[in-house]
């Protein structure tokens, strides 16, 4: 996992759930002996760390500690948002958080400065003095790869050494945030947001850890007219439909840092050389068997998986997957990546081995990946080990489509919604089936027509005949 995330934390013995940074001979003190043989410092920088192994900046979604606060190793410090998931970062050794410097909203570098943590409260105005005399949190400029004072949960959310909370959508019908409806808890950079916003703190369901009221709720808030002050009983104007999603027309809005690395991507996939084949299956079979087993949790996003896994197993070469454009590799895990619209933006929650797992496990595995992948709480291996990519606009209604090809994958398949069709049958009569539009996109410099064409043939089949798929 270190190399996934581009950082040198390794598992902890203590708790599967956390990352220990490896400590190199050497380490950054902001003040005291710079000795480059041990760790003496009294002030420790924490950095921004990697998250995944294509980010390169990430941004503080919320401070779960506020300055002066005294924290002991293994508490949750921040939460920061990286290209595709929110974090929780904690602190790696005792202390106090003397002082912050990239603020809830900002956006760091990774591996720049983002807070100092003193080992005693005699050294938090000497920190506090040494951040206000550099430069602003948007002039610092990444130190060279040093240790960070932190470590990173699996999952967003509290956590205890042993012990592994499940992920859960950050939406309630209560406040979690209070205690019994008397006390309101909020990052201080949220309250101040909130007051210039003039917006009550007390209607909004926070999406912090442990319900904790953070900066983009209070903006979420305001944005859809949660506001007070009006005077009792006036008359106000129905907002508008853009004003009720929340969206200001005429209004330039930067990009997240999700859809940074989106944006990203589709750019690289205009470099590679791609091509699209199309297939009508019919789906009357799979939809029977959908109605037998979806009592049991099974969904059809699982059942097309698990069907898709299948075929590959038979052309390994549609699973293969082209880096350098001077080779190719054949995967020997067929990890099955299905896209899935988030707030925000796109993430492709991946099924591994899908061919060996079971339908019914298989579905349990890709609700807990939904479910994460809303609540930003996705771990890198669990969105950037597919293989081959699924985009399913069908339950939209949508018939046919093509999708485009993530980078470093050889195929994605776009499938559409199976819908009543008079067809022609076998004997000269006419007849009705349901059936779905596929369009495969892939990279012709591994993939050639007549391999997909054998693809979808073995697919159709399968699917027009899945008794294979309940195994």
């Amino acid at each position: 996992m270190a190399h996934l995330l581009n950082t040198s934390f390794l598992p902890s013995s203590s708790s599967a759930l956390r990352r220990k940074p490896i400590l190199p001979p050497s380490f950054h003190a902001v003040s005291g002996n710079r000795s480059r043989t041990q760790i003496q410092a009294k002030i420790r920088e924490i950095f921004m760390p990697a998250l995944s192994s294509t980010m390169t900046e990430g941004k503080i979604v919320s401070w779960v500690k506020s300055e002066g606060d005294k924290l002991a190793k293994g508490e949750s410090v921040v939460v920061v948002e990286s290209d595709k998931a929110d974090m929780d970062v904690e602190t790696f050794y005792d202390g106090y958080l003397a002082a912050i410097m990239v603020e809830e909203g900002g956006i760091a570098a990774v591996g720049s400065p983002i807070a100092l943590l003193a080992e005693s409260v005699d050294e938090i105005e000497q920190a506090r003095s040494k951040a206000n005399s550099s430069s602003s949190s948007a002039e610092l400029t990444p130190s060279s790869p040093e240790p960070q004072s932190v470590q990173i949960t699996d999952n967003v959310g509290p956590s205890s050494a042993g012990k592994a909370s499940s992920p859960s959508v950050a939406v309630a019908s209560t406040h979690p945030a209070s205690e019994g409806g008397k006390r309101i808890v909020a990052s201080p950079y949220a309250k101040k947001l909130a007051k210039e916003l003039k917006v009550e703190l007390g209607r909004i369901v926070g999406t912090g850890p442990l319900g904790r009221i953070v900066a983009k709720d209070v903006e979420a808030a305001a944005a859809a007219g949660a506001s007070v002050g009006s005077p009792s009983g006036a008359d106000s104007p129905a907002p508008s439909p853009a004003k009720s999603l929340g969206i200001e027309l005429g209004s330039v809005v930067p990009f997240t840092t999700m859809q940074n690395a989106v944006s990203r991507n589709m750019v690289e996939s205009l470099a590679v050389p791609t091509f699209r084949v199309g297939y009508t299956i019919t789906t009357d079979a799979l939809d029977a068997l959908y109605k037998k087993i979806k009592s049991k949790g099974v969904t059809m996003t699982a059942l097309l998986a698990k069907a898709t896994a299948l075929a590959l197993v038979k052309h390994p070469v549609v699973n293969s997957s082209c880096r350098d454009g001077k080779s190719f590799t054949y995967n020997s895990s067929i990890n099955i990546a299905v896209a899935v619209a988030i707030d925000g933006g796109l993430i492709t929650p991946v099924l591994q081995d899908a061919d060996k797992v079971d339908i019914y496990s298989l579905s349990r595995k890709w609700k807990e990946l939904v479910d994460k992948a809303r609540a930003k709480q996705l771990q890198p291996h669990e969105y950037n080990t597919g293989t081959f990519t699924l985009s399913n606009l069908g339950m939209f209604g949508v018939d046919r489509f093509d999708a485009i090809l993530p980078p470093g994958t050889g195929a994605i398949m776009a499938v559409g919604a199976s819908e009543p069709t008079v067809v022609a049958t076998k004997d000269g009569r006419i007849g009705m089936k349901s059936q779905m539009q596929v369009n495969v996109t892939a990279d012709h410099r591994v993939i050639y027509g007549a391999d997909l064409a054998a693809f979808l043939q073995t697919l159709s089949k399968i699917i027009e005949d899945p008794k294979d798929l309940t195994f």
